[in-house]
């Protein structure tokens, strides 16, 4: 057996492990390792002379020497101290109010607050499943379709992976090695574009069809100062504290860590401020971020050993080979790309996805020409359906799991689908419309200068393929 087919059989026994339900950062390293260590053999050596171990260890100390992944732990301590400060109650109650003159008030209201939720978090499982537990049920009460309201929550709570300050940009920048300022310009123009199409449908349904979104009868008499006031103090200090860390970034005033550090520190004062800080809402958010930043660590490490060898066996250029003799164009491989990626987001997390598979693509771009900057960011529109396609819509489960009695997973299922379908209207607005994502970065930090095509040169892009 040839190596490049051992390669595949690695792949192949690895997929299926994940599906019998193992550990994916530990299934990582256990098949690295053991393939490693067949890849690796030299007659006569001692066991724990193989050069798999040596890689294990270099591996280990690179990811945890990385200076793009400080600012993933920073960023999830902030979203989770805000998340338990009790804030997303107070907003959306506060922007239903101060919005109730739209059709279908209280849902633009859980839109608006999800997607400022979820881009002060990150973590889509907390955005859902608390809205799940405070928009759903008011939306329900006040007569909502059912179809609306789930499709509403599950569709917002993910927009924490796309909006910066996306934990998924910042895994990907580390992984591709490309900057997060530039991703994180790149995708502000695509993720506000979904959060406009999102607010478009249901302002458009509810004028539509009325029955699908009563007004609320039980908002109480507030005047125009009033709506104004509740809004100013629940929704502007959460906007700043956000608008401050992304322009940090943006304007070159601090780099990504620094910028997470203040974040996090404004999300304690944020915290005092509303009265909601207490030891244990810290010591439970540290514990948090300290597991998730752990998950997240491991699985670089298992990817980084598991690619090693996966490259040193011949699969990379294995790959790299069949994708080159079907002759297809930038467009072509592009959408084959996405496809897998779409496929793989069924059984698969977008950190799987990313650490694992993205790295086969990533050789491939200064082939094609692609900017992989562009990459990156139809990766994180198409990793949105992920998770809202069924079999395994994770946002579905997160608010089947806290939806009241009689909201059936099916009905969600059935909510999901038109905004999956405004997901891949982004994902092709992008394709036909590159400068979305390349023209602020552009702005921003300059044109990148055109050079021409080198395979061996990872640096080449191209944001202009399409033209």
């Amino acid at each position: 057996m040839s190596d490049p087919v051992v390669a595949l059989v690695m792949l192949g026994l690895f997929i299926i492990f994940i599906f019998l339900g193992f550990p994916i950062a530990f299934t990582l390293m256990a098949m690295g390792i053991s393939f490693g260590y067949y890849a690796y053999y030299t007659g006569g050596e001692q066991f724990w002379d193989n050069r798999i171990f040596y890689l294990f260890t270099q591996n280990t100390f690179s990811v945890m020497n990385n200076d793009v992944l400080i600012s993933i732990p920073l960023f999830l301590f902030m979203g989770y101290i805000i998340e338990r400060a009790n804030i997303l109650d107070r907003l959306f109650h506060s922007l239903q109010i101060g919005l109730r003159f739209l059709p279908g008030s209280m849902a633009v209201a859980a839109l608006v607050t999800c997607a400022l939720f979820a881009t002060a978090t990150g973590i889509v499982g907390a955005v859902v499943t608390l809205m799940g537990l405070i928009a759903l049920p008011a939306m329900l009460k006040a007569g909502y379709d059912q179809k609306l309201s789930a499709g509403v929550i599950t569709a917002g709570g993910t927009l924490g992976i796309l909006i910066p300050p996306s934990i998924l940009l910042i895994v990907y920048a580390a992984t591709a090695s490309v900057s997060v300022v530039k991703l994180y310009a790149a995708a502000l123009i695509p993720g506000f574009t979904l959060v406009g199409l999102y607010l478009i449908y249901v302002i458009t349904r509810a004028v539509i069809n009325p029955s699908l979104c009563p007004k609320p009868k039980d908002q109480g008499n507030y005047s125009v100062l009033d709506s104004f006031m509740l809004v100013l103090k629940a929704f502007v200090p959460l906007a700043a504290l956000i608008l401050a860390v992304l322009g940090s970034i943006l304007f070159g005033l601090a780099t990504p860590s620094e910028a997470a550090a203040m974040g996090a520190l404004g999300g304690i004062i944020l915290a005092m401020v509303y009265r909601a800080f207490s030891w244990d809402r810290l010591r439970e958010s540290v514990y948090l971020t300290a597991r998730t930043s752990a998950m997240v660590c491991f699985l670089f490490v298992g990817a980084a050993t598991f690619s090693s060898v996966f490259s040193y066996l011949g699969g990379e250029h294995l790959v790299k080979d069949v994708l080159l003799g079907m002759d297809l164009s930038p467009v072509q491989f592009l959408l084959i790309a996405q496809l897998i990626i779409f496929i793989l987001g069924w059984p698969l997390e977008w950190s799987e996805i990313i650490i694992i598979f993205v790295p086969i693509f990533l050789p491939l771009l200064p082939v094609f020409g692609v900017d992989p900057i562009l990459f990156g960011i139809l990766i994180a529109i198409n990793l949105q359906t992920s998770f809202l396609t069924p079999p395994m819509a994770m946002s579905a489960y997160y608010l089947k799991g806290v939806a009241p009695k009689g909201l059936e997973l099916w009905t969600i299922f059935q909510g999901c689908f038109p905004f999956v379908g405004m997901v891949l209207l982004t994902l092709a607005l992008t394709y036909v419309y590159p400068s979305m994502v390349t023209w602020l970065p552009d702005q921003f930090f300059g044109q990148a200068q055109e050079v021409p095509r080198d395979v061996n040169d990872p640096s080449i892009v191209n944001p202009d393929i399409f033209k």
